[in-house]
Parts: C-alpha cells; sequence; structure tokens
C-alpha cells in the first residue's frame, strides 16, 4: 500500500513541476526536503500525532517551509497533510527522486566485494557499468563483506551480478549433491 502511496503522490509531483518547467529545481528540493526529515524525525512525528488537527499540521508546515520551497513543493507538501500522507512524506520523496534520477539516467550501484577496493578499481567497476548499461552516471555505494571470500556482487535495482566465490562453491556443492552414483 505505501508504495501505491508513494507512487501516485510522487507521479502527481513529478507532473506539476513538469507542468512549470521546474523539476530540476523541484528535483533539488526534494533532496534537501528529504535529508531535513531524515534528520528531523520528530517533525514528522509531530505532524503524525493524533491529538494534533489537520489545520495546525499544515501550519506547522507553512511555518517551517514558507519562504523556503518553491510553491509547488509547498503545495505537494500542504497537500501530503491535507490528505493525511505526512507519514509517508519520506517514500514519496525518495520515489520521486528515484524515478527523476532513472529518467537522467543516473542509476545505482551497490557493489559489495570481500576486501575494500582500491581506487583504481573502483574506477574500473563504474566504466565498466557505464559501458555495459544505459545510464550515464552512476551513484556507487561500495561495502565490504568478507564472507563472498572472493569476487563481487553487483546490484543494479532489482539486478543482481554475483561473482562471488561463496556463490561458486554454493553451485558447486548444489551440483555434486545432485550427481548419483550408480
Amino acid at each position: 500500500m505505501a508504495k501505491l502511496v508513494s507512487k501516485v503522490y510522487g507521479d502527481a509531483l513529478m507532473q506539476a513541476a513538469r507542468g512549470k518547467d521546474k523539476l530540476d529545481a523541484v528535483f533539488e528540493e526534494a533532496v534537501a526536503l528529504s535529508q531535513v526529515f531524515r534528520d528531523h524525525e520528530e517533525l514528522i512525528h509531530l505532524l503524525d500525532h493524533p491529538q494534533v488537527v489537520k489545520e495546525e499540521k499544515i501550519q506547522i508546515i507553512r511555518n517551517v517551509f514558507q519562504g523556503k520551497v518553491s510553491d509547488e513543493m509547498m503545495g505537494f507538501l500542504t497537500a501530503i497533510v491535507d490528505k493525511g500522507r505526512q507519514n509517508d512524506v519520506l517514500a514519496i520523496l525518495d520515489y520521486f527522486i528515484g524515478q527523476v534520477k532513472e529518467e537522467k539516467g543516473i542509476g545505482r550501484a551497490q557493489v559489495t566485494s570481500a576486501v575494500e577496493l582500491t581506487d583504481t578499481q573502483k574506477a574500473q567497476v563504474k566504466d565498466k557499468l557505464l559501458t555495459t548499461t544505459r545510464y550515464v552516471e552512476f551513484e556507487m555505494n561500495y561495502i565490504v563483506d568478507p564472507s563472498l571470500i572472493g569476487g563481487m556482487v553487483i546490484r543494479i535495482g532489482d539486478r543482481v551480478v554475483d561473482s562471488s566465490i561463496r556463490t561458486q562453491l554454493y553451485e558447486l556443492k548444489k551440483q555434486l549433491l545432485s550427481v548419483q552414483l550408480a
């Protein structure tokens, strides 16, 4: 359900921003607002508190953000509160940010390796991803997981390329267990 809510409101924000030819500006605001809400979770808790009436919640939004964000973003924030979706604001902003990045050809890759990669290796991985995907830029996230033994696992969205020794050993084990001796 939350995914549907974030899609509906995220798409609406995208249409509003496109309609006024302000997609880049609204995108920058969404990134900044996402960080503000993450840094100040108490704001979301206050906006979601059942004893604070809707009008007070909208006034809080106006007091905090009026003059600091565009009219499009202000309208979006007040609409979210008006519809009682303030608890979903981060999911909605994340969806919107992801959609804009996808449209601009910016991918997000998570690279997990058994050991820390050098800067040269990181650059090689990024270059290889740029040449083998449709993306023009990547936001890279590197993780070290010694349990991989060797190799790496690359995740881009819902696609995974697993060349880890751990997985290769697992596959070998499955093959050996399926062999029947006569």
